[in-house]
């Protein structure tokens, strides 16, 4: 319809009326759209309305001219060589023209128009030196005429910006626009902050240096109450951070960062810590400034950002001592930060004769009083605050061994503190302490060897394992699908959505799909009921052979070929007339689960009476299933099944048919299927 219609549509162009002409660009905009191959017969038709007068035709036009651009590249060039000068014209006149109610806003003509002309200057410019020359001129009288104490002022000078950093404009263009960038952080909008910060970080790759003249504004817009513009700030701040003003630009975030909103802190640490990282060419400001940023914010300080920081004072024996120093009167200040506690409990167990005798001081240092009661009074103030934290708990009472070896007069006092953990809950705790109060009490030969300061970290070699381990973890997460709100992922049109996972199928003993792996054993993870039995019922073969299951998990819930009852009258093995019995044999590989508890494990009572069961029973048939053992073969056990026909009819072509699991062996005389007639 769109190509029958095209010839006529091209007429209505031509006609006098400035409503038809627009109703008539308004449908070639739709035709171009359906059918991008007709583009060119819009061409010329489009380039002669830009002539007209009537805005409501110009700004059809302007955006059929667009249209045309982004479908063919051939109508690309030719309204740059035929259109350019009118857009000039238009936004010219528009610009200069006196006060005309029909088409103000706010005291400005046409801001609509104004803006689908620079949207048009800006991908006809794109990309060709020759064509942003010629409108370099225009983009900077509309600059620096338009007022921005108006919204539709501002939307102008917006799209002002975004058309001179689209075009190759001059580089004193490209100042003005980031100085009207300027102007708008310090609006009292704050969508047009948003937008300005925005556009600064766009400008950042196309001129630093003019982005760099406004960064005490955008350093103000971190402290802002709207956390849109704070955070959009920070990643601004981020991205100005060099060389040069790494150091003033940290201090001013630091300084923040002890009177920022608890949301904020997590974002600006991670921030701060990477600019310390990345920038830092000074061991001592690194640590100045990690130091601090663990006692305003340990709590969010992430826990390779720490490891790294431990990596690096293991490498610079010379501020080992100072270090230690000013963890130790961190802690003692800010003791509720985790991270901090972390680092100075490591560093005090590992240096702490240093923080007690003024070792390596620097000239910038006053000397402190620290006694070995003190040092050991820090760690055990931590053992007993963080009572719920494993990790940290651990740490100190490595600590504390340490300061056993470091400080002899303390042992006893130590060894009282660490043997308070011997009857923990938790299994790493208890372990720790009971053989750490060994080693204090028993093995004085071997402790100050034992003890001794942990060797140099290779710095290196962890920084590139680090950056190994965070581009793994960035790529997992975007190889994720996309997950929906109610917990599946999303899948693309046309894409049948798969099957979900059906639950361990009971009747389905044989599963002959499961692998067999030659290596160690494991619980396959489909195997509910492992999982909710919590055991691991695996054992792996000898000499490399396959694993095998140790026992049906049915047959043990059932107590089948375990443990007989030892109560109750016996089973009756009555057998209705009519009804024919066929013994199946199986025998399981039985492995005693508690193995190794006991030498002697008696053998199940050959004579004792199982249970019988219903397997299967519907309104017409009920198959029930007793069991026997052989005498002397405690791993063998007889299944009898028994048929019973609950309906009045006879039934007919009767299939009963047998499986079990692979590990299960069946004797010679079963066999999987049997066909009776009742």
């Amino acid at each position: 319809m769109a190509r029958d219609l095209a010839p006529e549509v091209e007429r209505l162009l031509q006609n006098r009326d400035p409503n038809t002409k627009k109703k008539a660009a308004l449908c070639s905009i739709r035709i171009v759209r359906k059918v991008p191959d007709l583009a060119e017969n819009f061409m010329s038709a489009a380039a002669s309305l830009l002539k007209e007068k009537h805005h409501g035709v110009l700004i059809s036009a302007v955006q059929l001219c667009t249209e045309l651009c982004k479908a063919s590249t051939e109508a690309l060039e030719y309204l740059r060589k035929n259109c350019l000068e009118g857009l000039v014209r238009i936004l010219r006149d528009v610009s200069n023209s006196s006060y005309a109610p029909e088409y103000d806003v706010a005291g400005i003509t046409d801001p609509f128009l104004h803006i689908r002309v620079l949207k048009l200057m800006r991908t006809l410019g794109q990309g060709d030196a020759d064509c942003s020359e010629y409108i370099n001129d225009i983009l900077a009288q509309v600059s620096t005429k338009t007022e921005s104490n108006k919204n539709a002022g501002n939307a102008i000078l917006y799209e002002c910006v975004e058309t001179i950093m689209g075009i190759e404009a001059t580089s004193g263009l490209r100042v003005l626009a980031i100085n009207i960038l300027g102007r708008f952080l310090s609006n009292r909008d704050n969508n047009i902050r948003y937008v300005a910060l925005n556009m600064l970080m766009k400008a950042i790759a196309v001129d630093t240096q003019a982005v760099q003249r406004h960064r005490a504004t955008i350093l103000e817009c971190v402290k802002d109450a709207d956390v849109s513009i704070r955070k959009r700030a920070l990643e601004l701040v981020y991205l100005l951070v060099n060389d040069t003003n790494v150091k003033p630009l940290t201090k001013e975030l630091v300084d923040y960062l002890e009177v920022s909103d608890q949301d904020f802190k997590e974002d600006l640490t991670a921030k701060i810590c990477s600019i310390v990282e990345k920038f830092s060419q000074d061991k001592l400001w690194y640590l100045d400034q990690m130091f601090r940023v663990l006692s305003l914010a340990g709590n969010y300080v992430k826990d390779d950002v720490w490891h790294a920081l431990v990596v690096l004072m293991s490498n610079a024996s010379e501020l080992q001592g100072y270090s230690v120093r000013s963890l130790y009167k961190a802690l003692l200040a800010c003791g509720e930060q985790e991270s901090l506690v972390r680092v100075a409990v490591w560093c005090i167990g590992e240096y702490g004769e240093m923080l007690v005798n003024n070792i390596s001081m620097l000239d910038m240092e006053e000397p402190i009083t620290v006694t070995e009661s003190d040092a050991v009074d820090a760690v055990e103030v931590v053992l007993k605050r963080y009572s719920a934290d494993v990790t940290t708990r651990a740490m100190c009472l490595v600590s504390l061994l340490k300061l056993s070896s470091r400080f002899p007069p303390t042992s006893e006092r130590i060894k009282e503190i660490v043997a308070q953990n011997k009857g923990n809950t938790v299994l790493e705790l208890q372990q720790r302490s009971i053989e750490f109060s060994s080693i204090i009490q028993r093995h004085q030969s071997i402790k100050s060897s034992l003890l001794e300061r942990m060797p140099v970290l290779d710095e290196a070699n962890y920084l590139v394992k680090r950056a190994a381990s965070t581009q793994a973890t960035v790529s997992s997460v975007k190889s994720a699908p996309a997950v929906t709100p109610g917990g599946q992922p999303k899948l693309p049109n046309g894409v049948a959505k798969p099957p979900a996972a059906p639950l361990a199928d009971l009747l389905d003993l044989s599963s002959d799909d499961t692998p067999v792996t030659t290596s160690a054993p494991t619980t396959a993870p489909n195997d509910f009921l492992q999982d909710l039995l919590g055991i691991d019922l695996t054992d792996s073969s000898p000499a490399g052979g396959a694993p095998s299951t140790s026992t049906d998990i049915l047959m043990d819930l059932l107590s089948i070929g375990s443990t007989p009852v030892q109560n109750g009258p016996p089973t009756s093995n009555f057998i209705p007339p009519g009804i024919e019995t066929k013994p199946v044999a199986v025998t399981p590989q039985v492995v005693d689960l508690l193995d190794g508890l006991s030498s002697s494990t008696p053998l199940p009572d050959e004579n004792a009476a199982y249970p019988t069961i219903t397997a299967f029973q519907s309104a017409t048939l009920r198959i029930t299933f007793s069991f026997k053992k052989q005498p002397r073969k405690p791993q063998e056990t007889t299944i009898n099944a028994t048929f019973t026909n609950l309906a009045t009819t006879t039934f007919t072509d009767f299939v009963f048919q047998a499986a079990v699991p692979k590990v299960v062996f069946i004797s010679d005389t079963c066999s999987h299927s049997r066909q009776r007639i009742f």
